[in-house]
């Protein structure tokens, strides 16, 4: 099945074919990798070359020692192939979540970068760009990852242009939020390099409807998890979110939405049951368990990033949501 000409053809084409056309497609797998990432992008491959009746795509595993990789489920699969001993590939994506820093070395970084010389696509399912990060193989690309992890990896690199978008491409980089969002990016390569209607039979395959767009959003919104439809309230949310280091007074927020302080508070108390103060608290309470969990940062640091003026502040809020210390929290999860 060849490429058919279609809008695919001002698409981006990241992949590498092999010399009889097939594309390899490579994964270095790092422990405590998320399995759910790895099989929702072979997957779409596998049935790719089933549904077109010929080989399509191939897929590898890598790992530095060529042992088989514990995953974050407690799974393993099969031995994989040590990145020293084989052929460079020409398309790999760092397969990696959680503790992904505790999981980094020279010898991934200096195969990462001889890949990358080599004119080789490199990318990241989920935290797997903490490594492309450490080889310094992400400047100038607007990347993206599971949005848990994002709050401590943009903490760690402030200087790289970090998205929410499902999955980013440009150039030979190509980066994924992970979980299922790889299997839509790999529909989306299907369609930008075989016919769309091949895309569309493997997505039914899958049993899933659509293909979701790169733009789509990775996570649910708060408006609709808490089923809030109130415009002000809305808007209000959104203004929470997107201030969480430096958080607005209720009266900040009121002003610009144009309305008194009192009927805010009066639209929380109705939609929410609290006040705006008491909502903002928790979200920024909780965007600091992500970051006690997923980053490296000290409590301390962490208070700050989180809009709390002392250690000690953020730490009786922290108790008083989660009835124990953050110290105590991050001890258990290490």
């Amino acid at each position: 099945m060849q490429t058919s000409p279609s809008s695919s053809q001002n698409m981006q084409r990241p992949l590498v074919a092999d010399d009889d056309g097939v594309f390899t497609v490579s994964f270095l797998l790092l422990p405590e990798y998320a399995m759910v990432s790895l099989l929702s992008a072979i997957e779409p491959l596998r049935i790719a070359n089933r549904l077109a009746g010929k080989t399509l795509f191939r897929w590898q595993c890598f790992s530095e020692d060529g042992e088989s990789v514990l995953a974050s489920n407690g799974l393993a699969l099969q031995a994989s192939i040590p990145i020293n001993t084989a052929e460079k590939p020409r398309n790999l994506f760092v397969n990696a979540s959680f503790h992904p820093e505790k999981h980094l070395s020279e010898q991934s970084v200096k195969w990462l970068r001889e890949l990358n010389r080599r004119g080789s696509m490199v990318g990241a399912l989920d935290t797997g760009c903490y490594l492309l990060a450490k080889a310094k193989l992400l400047d100038g690309f607007p990347i993206t990852l599971h949005w848990e992890a994002k709050p401590s990896f943009q903490e760690r690199y402030p200087e790289l242009e970090i998205s929410d978008e499902l999955f980013e491409i440009q150039g030979k980089r190509v980066t994924c939020a992970g979980g299922t969002a790889a299997t839509d990016m790999m529909l989306h390569l299907i369609d930008t390099y075989f016919q769309s209607e091949l895309a569309i039979l493997v997505c039914e395959q899958l049993i899933k409807n659509t293909v979701r767009n790169q733009a789509d959003p990775q996570r649910i919104s708060q408006v609709e998890k808490l089923k809030i439809h109130h415009p002000k309230i809305v808007k209000a949310l959104e203004l929470m979110a997107s201030n969480i280091e430096s958080p607005l007074t209720t009266s900040e927020l009121a002003d610009r939405l144009s309305v008194s302080v009192r009927h805010l508070e009066r639209l929380f108390l109705q939609h929410l049951s609290c006040s705006p103060s008491t909502h903002y608290l928790r979200l920024r309470v909780e965007h600091a368990r992500y970051l006690l969990s997923d980053s490296g940062l000290s409590i301390a640091d962490i208070a700050l990033a989180c809009g709390f003026c002392s250690t000690a502040h953020f730490s009786r809020r922290y108790r008083a949501l989660y009835g124990t210390t953050a110290s105590q929290y991050r001890s258990g999860i290490e």
